[in-house]
This record gives structure tokens, C-alpha cells and sequence, in this order.
């Protein structure tokens, strides 16, 4: 019998996870838990609590693991948290608490009540996930049972003629895509779902990835779908090229998010037999609303949209799921409905019916989203030309030798970016020779002028990217002006 989920050391039927969530189930009902948040690696325990606290009508609030312990009070606070859950190690953090051992799915854990005072919230909240967005303070987002499935339902009715059995999770599940597509959609479709703790899968705090770890894992466990961010796809790319290998043919979907990807890295990856397909989504819309799913067997994803069937689009994130609806706002903003989170904690403004994503973007005759980055961060040059940075660094990291790049330009004559190469050992003359490579493919408006090596990798460690993974770009600024030798510094939002 197929399992429901493998966890590297045993494997759980259905109704062995079922009985884990009722234990569950039964300590939240008996500690008067009306709020929990989670401090767990992904492991069965975070699976049985979660589907718990859904089933229950509580409140889950997930931690990332990669939060300092500033953001992880201010979470812990800003929700009115009643009850956390850890591992004994982690629960050292707060010695002040009077912490109790518990078992949740064969894993021993610590439990603590805290005094936190109790916090008013959207009506039907479910799950808080928390973004920290260009701040180092954490934004609480609050989502409905409702809203979840919906999601996870509209990703199982697209994904159907993939049959999907086995997804391998790749990321957190605190990170709210991996928590819905990558664990409530497979559990509804019946799949079987390998949760491993991170290390195994090659991730590290919230940007440290061996992606020769990764590849041993998935070769292993021959999943048939993962979710991956770009940076995580471009180091897979590199290591199977240095080590002449290709992707296990079971991969029947590879899901790329969580910034932009670009059709030479999706092209690149394709080649290398990962079946790497784009997607669009964000928090206040329950995560993923949009995903350029696989061609059918013998096809390939095309470069125009002539044809309203085409399964899939090179340079796109896809059409909308059955879940979501997208329209395009008069000043060329992204507008979403259809699966909308129910308010910001702390925030009693109510959300409209159609919620600006803050992305630019347009969507083509076919139906295809093509988004055109952040609203907030374009660029103006010297010579009045407005340029999306997102667009520029895109080129930019579809270059083999590129990791992560941040560009400027506001108020400048010219662009410039910083740079965070694939490997250590990558030389000037190959990221030069990547600029160049770019350029070639940007009006001239749009070409990098100058640029300079990132000093550190933008993570949220360094303090170049939030939590999240998105870079903090007035920290990069600050961190690279006097290598980039450019006046006056741009304002960042």
C-alpha cells in the first residue's frame, strides 16, 4: 500500500498520520491551546499538528527556523500566541519558560504556555504566516481554512493529468508555498509526500544550499514533483553540468517561485532533464495563483502564444489555477482574486475584492501572466527611461556564472549592479564576461554600465535579504556605493 508519508527512517500509512493528528488533536483540546505557533524542522510531528490545528478550527502560526530571535518575539507577541511547540535544543532560547515534553508523532518535543495576551483577529483565521517583506520586522498574514483548501484544491484539479505520487519537500514548511502546494495539495490528491528534516535536502538557515546533498536526496527518493526557488534551481543546474549528470527521470514537475526565474535558467534546466516550470503566487493570495505547467509528452514549451492551447509558455508563470483570477489594473498592476488571505494582524482595513500584488505585469491573449517586477522598485534613469530592475537582474542570473543580482540606476546615467556568483571560485573576468553576455539582450537603456562582486551572499544573515529570501536592496546599496563609485545613493522604498 502506498505510504502517506516517508520521513527517511519509517514510512506512515494514512490511517497511522490520521492517528498521529488525533493525538494531536487531543493535546491542543486538552492544554486550551487556542493559538499555537511551531518551531519545527520538517518532520511528521509539523504535519500532525498543523492538520490538527486546521481540522480543529485553531490558530497555527509557523516559524521559520531562520528567524532571529527578535522577529520570533515580535511574531510570538503580534499573534497573541498561547502555546509553542519545539525541540528541546531550540527551546533553550526562552529559559525562562517552564517547558513540558510532549510526543507528537513519535518525535519528543517541548511545550510551553505563554502569557501572551490574547490578540483580535479576521474572523475564520486559520494559519498566520509571517513575510518580513523590506523590513526586519515580520508581517503578519492572516489566512482561512477556506482559502487554503481552495488553493490546495485548484492546484490538484490542474496537476491531475501529471499524476503526481511522490513529492519530496525541498523547503521549510513555514514557508507557506511548500506548506500548501508542497504538503495540503499532495495529502488531498493521495500522494505520497517524503518529508525529510532540511539538512538532508541540502538547505541551511534561509539561503545556505548544497545542492550536491540535494541531488543525492531526490536521486534517492526519485520524487515525481519538487518546489524550488531560483537561487536553489540555478546551484542544482551548475552541479549537474560539473558533474556531467542529469535530473532523475522520475521528476515529472519541478515548481519554481518566490522571484523572478527567466526563460534561459527555466531553458537551461529543461536540458538538464529538469521538468522546471514557473509559477507566480504571494501571501495574501494563500500562495501560488499561477503556474506554467509541463507541455504534454513529446511537446515543448513554446516562445510565442499564437495558439490559445499551448500547455505552457517559455518566459511566462503561467495561466491562472482554477482557484484564481488575475486582470491588470490601468497603471499596468497585477489585481488578484479568488483565494484572498483575510487581513494583516493588527490591521482592521477590510481587503478588497481584487488586492494589488504590487507586481507589474500584463497578461497576453492566451491568458499567459508575464510579470514585470516590483512596482515599487523601478527605476528612473538620468535620460527619464523607466527600467524594472527585476527585468535587468533576470538576465543577469540567466547566466551560468550569476547566482544573485541586485541592480540600480535611479537618477543614474547608467545601471549598475552588484553580484553574488554561482561558485567562490568564479574570477572577475567570468562575471564580466556574464554582464556582457546580458547586455546583449538588453536595449541599450537597459545595460548594465558598472558593476561590483557582492562582499557577502544577500541572505537574511547578512542581512542583504529579508527573511524570505528577497534582497534588502538600500543594505546592498550601502554595503557596495564605494565599489560602484555612483552618486547620489538611489532612494529605496
Amino acid at each position: 500500500m502506498k505510504p502517506a508519508l516517508e520521513d527517511g527512517q519509517r514510512r506512515w500509512q494514512r490511517s497511522e498520520v490520521d492517528a498521529a493528528v488525533a493525538d494531536a488533536a487531543r493535546m491542543l483540546r486538552e492544554t486550551g491551546t487556542r493559538v499555537l505557533a511551531t518551531l519545527l524542522d520538517n518532520t511528521p510531528a509539523f504535519v500532525a499538528l498543523d492538520e490538527a490545528l486546521l481540522d480543529g478550527g485553531r490558530v497555527h502560526v509557523p516559524l521559520p527556523l531562520f528567524f532571529t530571535p527578535a522577529q520570533m518575539q515580535h511574531a510570538l507577541q503580534a499573534a497573541g500566541v498561547d502555546t509553542l511547540v519545539t525541540t528541546a535544543p531550540l527551546a533553550a532560547r526562552w529559559p525562562a519558560l517552564a517547558w513540558a515534553s510532549v510526543t507528537v508523532a513519535g518525535e519528543p518535543l517541548m511545550r510551553a504556555r505563554l502569557r501572551s495576551a490574547p490578540v483580535a483577529l479576521p474572523p475564520g483565521t486559520a494559519k498566520i504566516t509571517f513575510t518580513s517583506g523590506t523590513t526586519g520586522a515580520p508581517k503578519g498574514v492572516c489566512l482561512s481554512g477556506e482559502a487554503m483548501r481552495r488553493v490546495a484544491a485548484g492546484l490538484v484539479q490542474a496537476m491531475a493529468p501529471l499524476d503526481i505520487q511522490r513529492h519530496l519537500n525541498a523547503l521549510p514548511f513555514s514557508v507557506l508555498l511548500e506548506n500548501i502546494a508542497g504538503l495540503m495539495a499532495p495529502r488531498l490528491h493521495g500522494a505520497t509526500v517524503v518529508t525529510l528534516p532540511l539538512q538532508q535536502v541540502g538547505l541551511e538557515g534561509s539561503s545556505s544550499f548544497d545542492a550536491a546533498r540535494f541531488h543525492a536526496t531526490v536521486q534517492r527518493y526519485q520524487p515525481h514533483s519538487l518546489i524550488l526557488l531560483p537561487q536553489m534551481l540555478r546551484a542544482w543546474c551548475g552541479h549537474l553540468v560539473q558533474t556531467a549528470q542529469r535530473a532523475p527521470a522520475s521528476l515529472k514537475l519541478v515548481a519554481v517561485g518566490g522571484a523572478a526565474v527567466g526563460a534561459p535558467l527555466i531553458q537551461a534546466a529543461q536540458a538538464l532533464g529538469i521538468p522546471a516550470c514557473e509559477g507566480y503566487g504571494l501571501s495574501e493570495g494563500a500562495s501560488v495563483q499561477t503556474l506554467n505547467l509541463p507541455a504534454p509528452a513529446g511537446a515543448e514549451c513554446v516562445d510565442t502564444a499564437d495558439i490559445a492551447d499551448v500547455a505552457s509558455l517559455a518566459g511566462s508563470v503561467g495561466r491562472a489555477l482554477p482557484h484564481a483570477r488575475l486582470r491588470v489594473a490601468a497603471d499596468g498592476e497585477l489585481l488578484i482574486a479568488g483565494s484572498l488571505f483575510s487581513g494583516y494582524l493588527g490591521e482592521t482595513a477590510p481587503v478588497p475584492a481584487w488586492w494589488p500584488s504590487g507586481d507589474l505585469g500584463r497578461i497576453d491573449d492566451a491568458g499567459f501572466v508575464h510579470v514585470q517586477g516590483r512596482k515599487k522598485n523601478v527605476l528612473i534613469t538620468s535620460f527619464g527611461r523607466n527600467v524594472s530592475p527585476e527585468w535587468v537582474e533576470t538576465a543577469l542570473c540567466g547566466q551560468p556564472a550569476v547566482l544573485q543580482a541586485v541592480v540600480f540606476g535611479d537618477g543614474m546615467p547608467a545601471l549598475c549592479a552588484v553580484l553574488w556568483p554561482v561558485q567562490p571560485g568564479t574570477t572577475d573576468a567570468a562575471l564580466q564576461a556574464a554582464v556582457a553576455a546580458a547586455n546583449a539582450t538588453l536595449p541599450d537603456y537597459a545595460r548594465i554600465g558598472r558593476w561590483a562582486r557582492g562582499r557577502a551572499a544577500f541572505s537574511a544573515g547578512t542581512g542583504l535579504a529579508t527573511a524570505n529570501g528577497r534582497p534588502q536592496r538600500a543594505a546592498i546599496w550601502r554595503a557596495h556605493a564605494d565599489a560602484l563609485e555612483a552618486t547620489p545613493e538611489p532612494v529605496t522604498p
